[in-house]
């Protein structure tokens, strides 16, 4: 007897094939649309702001890595599908400080879904519409605030005005391209995971011009990129092992008459993740954080001197430099990890579910006072994987003070918004892989040998 491994299926599935290769061809014609730039730009100019190394340089570095290299070319799908996740999380905040809506969501968690996925669809427009607005301004606050320079046609009167609506359309409508993209993936490919393989494929994409960047150092280039792998590989494991932390809550189900006969009671377990945000926190984070950078961006040339300097003090604060931006993306991911795990958890009702079916927590009274335990139970393990979360996010930040220049950008995609990313959507498919095998009956199993 052996034992063969559902995975030996894959193939074998018609289904799952047809799913894997949709969200392949999908994935595909993503990156070829990162490839397609905004109609009117200056290749040149682009190319000056991404060598060099002043704060709009730091900052359109930054934006490139999370949009996979569509930055550094002024692509159509510059912004990725952060104004969307932006777009969510104003409506997630706003869910439990308006009370209308957090009913809505109680009373009927279908149609209070339904009814945020229309709106943050609504509200994704006018973010993308100002951030395409603030991308243009960050790179035109390197020449002085000379938009011109890059887009020699950009300006809101005259013969100008056309050529800039085409261009704010062909970026906001990148930015929906690349949401519907993600909404196709989860539909008819790999469920649930559209926007998070969008995000992992611009990521994936930028590894390998960054191991070349960091070879390109002909002296230090070798033993760095040892060093690299060797970091990589051993927060690899302190992630994947985080991510499968469990506190096993034990939870006793009483007998229940089938018939004449009466079924035996059986004591369980609910098991309660240390990181039940998984990587959302992380792309929260760097969306919130790229966002008031671009708002700062519209004043910084402003005729007025203490809103121009106080606008190009937040613009620098929050453009990746200095010690103050890992700090405060330190605590963001901290405090999106709580806030996230929170939210999730409280739609799940434990406390109603269980008494529904009749189970108990030994020692705990059945439903409002079983939701408050297991809410403070899943609080207090979370805080380790939150801080762990959000060290590992800005590890780059504090590797750097060691690393040449020539490995940091290399560096900042590997360990933090890379490493994190790309682990989180590999582990969360091959989870939904795994399962969709077993949903069509290729499970684990015993065969003849």
């Amino acid at each position: 007897m052996k034992r063969a491994s559902a995975w030996r299926y894959l193939w074998k599935s018609v289904d799952i094939r047809q799913k894997l290769l949709y969200t392949l061809l999908l994935l595909v014609l993503y990156r070829l649309a990162a490839n397609i730039p905004v109609p009117g730009i200056n290749p040149d100019a682009i190319r000056e702001v991404v060598s060099n190394t002043s704060a709009a340089s730091s900052l359109i570095n930054l934006l490139d890595l999370l949009s996979g290299g569509a930055m550094s070319n002024f692509s159509i799908l510059a912004m990725g599908v952060y104004p969307y996740i932006t777009a969510q999380i104003i409506l997630q905040l706003l869910v439990p400080i308006i009370p209308a809506l957090e009913r809505k969501m109680k009373e009927n968690p279908r149609e209070g879904q339904a009814w945020m996925e229309r709106w943050t669809m609504i509200l994704t427009i006018p973010m993308a519409l100002l951030s395409a607005i603030g991308q243009i301004n960050i790179f035109g606050t390197y020449f002085g605030n000379n938009i011109n320079a890059v887009l020699p046609n950009y300006g809101w009167s005259g013969a100008n005005l056309i050529p800039t609506i085409t261009t704010l359309i062909a970026m906001v409508g990148g930015t929906m391209l690349g949401v519907w993209l993600g909404q196709l993936i989860s539909e008819f490919g790999i469920p649930k995971q559209g926007l998070s393989l969008i995000i992992f494929a611009g990521i994936v994409s930028g590894m390998p011009a960054n191991f070349v960047s960091i070879l390109s150092d002909k002296v230090n280039g070798w033993w760095i990129l040892m060093l690299i792998l060797i970091i990589l590989v051993l927060t690899i494991f302190a992630i994947v092992y985080v991510q499968q932390g469990r506190r096993n809550v034990p939870v006793f189900f009483p007998g229940r008459r089938v018939g004449n006969r009466m079924s035996m009671p059986v004591h369980s377990n609910l098991p309660l993740m240390v990181n039940m945000a998984g990587m959302i926190p992380l792309i929260f984070a760097q969306a919130f954080l790229s966002f008031p950078a671009v708002v700062a961006s519209y004043f910084t040339g402003s005729q007025t001197e203490w809103v121009a300097s106080f606008a190009t003090g937040v613009y620098n604060t929050f453009s990746g430099q200095g010690a103050v931006y890992p700090i405060i993306y330190f605590i963001l991911v901290v405090g999106f990890t709580f806030f996230y795990t929170d939210t999730m958890f409280q739609q799940q009702n434990y406390g109603d579910n269980l008494k529904r079916q009749g189970a108990q927590i030994p020692g705990v009274v059945r439903g409002p006072a079983t939701q408050k335990y297991l809410s403070r139970v899943q609080r207090r393990i979370t805080f380790p994987g939150a801080f762990f979360l959000g060290f590992v996010a800005v590890l780059p930040y504090i590797l750097q003070v060691v690393f040449p220049a020539s490995a940091r950008a290399g560096l900042f995609l590997i360990s933090a918004a890379g490493l994190l990313i790309v682990v989180g959507v590999v582990r969360d498919t091959f989870s939904i892989i795994d399962t969709e095998l077993k949903l069509h009956g290729y499970q684990e199993s015993l065969i003849k040998g």
